[in-house]
């Protein structure tokens, strides 16, 4: 049995801050994928949905010992960001969407944990999900289904579904912006109260420079985040922290542990542009 299968859909991301403007592919996928690769990803797979044009992100993947499933889709995600002096806030544009995924295109997965990936709030239907939380632990990123697209133009919304969806998720990340779409509620104690009692069981809210908080059992987490020298490049950082909470999870450790690992891998991946591309001894000598 496969450990963990991250499901969502590479991009071709544009990126544009006070310092720099490349274009690169991106998405959950690929953020997911890449900070697994410098760890032990025996158990990992991921299956994504791409455009034709998009294949040698795959095959970049799959050459760092990746296992990847391809979905076709008749055009991949296309996403500008945009970054302030805040890293923080950004802004975003969608030049172009990919198929979504379906109960019959993922028919065949099999996995104890599957993560998805959220881009926009099509990418997986309340039924996808129903069929997944009988076959395994499902855990998501909140980030898509707060996403809609008016024209090109990406603006918050509520999640239409949240309190039928949250009753098959297992663990839910937000980060502080998308707690308070989701609850009303700018407290992330009083937030994550909120989307247990819904009845989500691990509640994950990551609140940028101020580390990030997770709710289990009726009990809070506080988790440091550990300072970095210089932010480079903040795309994929939430991805990077619910690999590396879902990895140390898959492994047995428990959520304070689970929180440090995933943290001390966002700090190392702020500092440089692209993904994560440490390995399991430089997280270790952060944590200290």
């Amino acid at each position: 049995m496969t450990d963990i299968i991250c499901i969502g859909h590479i991009t071709l991301d544009k990126i544009i801050t006070p310092r720099m403007e490349t274009y690169m592919p991106g998405g959950t996928a690929f953020y997911f994928a890449h900070a697994l690769a410098g760890l032990d990803h025996s158990g990992f797979r991921l299956v994504t949905s791409v455009g034709p044009d998009e294949m040698k992100a795959v095959e970049d993947i799959r050459k760092l010992g990746i296992t990847v499933d391809v979905i076709p889709s008749r055009r991949s995600v296309f996403f500008e960001n945009k970054y302030g002096e805040n890293l923080n806030d950004r802004t975003q544009r969608v030049l172009a969407k990919a198929d979504p995924f379906t109960i019959d295109n993922l028919s065949d997965v099999r996995a104890r944990i599957f993560h998805l990936g959220t881009l926009l709030a099509d990418d997986f239907s309340l039924d996808v999900i129903r069929m997944l939380s009988a076959r395994g632990i499902v855990s998501v990123d909140a980030q898509g289904y707060l996403r809609e697209v008016v024209g090109e133009h990406v603006h918050a919304v509520d999640w239409t579904d949240k309190t039928e969806a949250l009753r098959y998720i297992d663990i839910l990340k937000a980060n502080e912006k998308e707690m308070e779409t989701l609850t009303g509620s700018c407290d992330p104690h009083e937030a994550a109260r909120i989307l247990a009692a819904w009845g989500c069981k691990e509640v994950l809210l990551t609140l940028g420079d101020h580390g990030s908080l997770i709710y289990a059992g009726g009990v809070f987490y506080k988790i440091p985040a550990y300072p970095t020298p210089g932010v480079v490049d903040a795309t994929g950082c939430g991805d990077t922290y619910m690999a590396g909470y879902l990895y140390s999870r898959s492994r047995g450790a428990g959520y304070v542990d689970s929180g440090k690992f995933a943290a001390a891998m966002c700090t190392l991946k702020l500092q440089h542009a692209g993904p994560f591309n440490g390995t399991a001894v430089d997280i270790g000598k952060l944590i200290g």
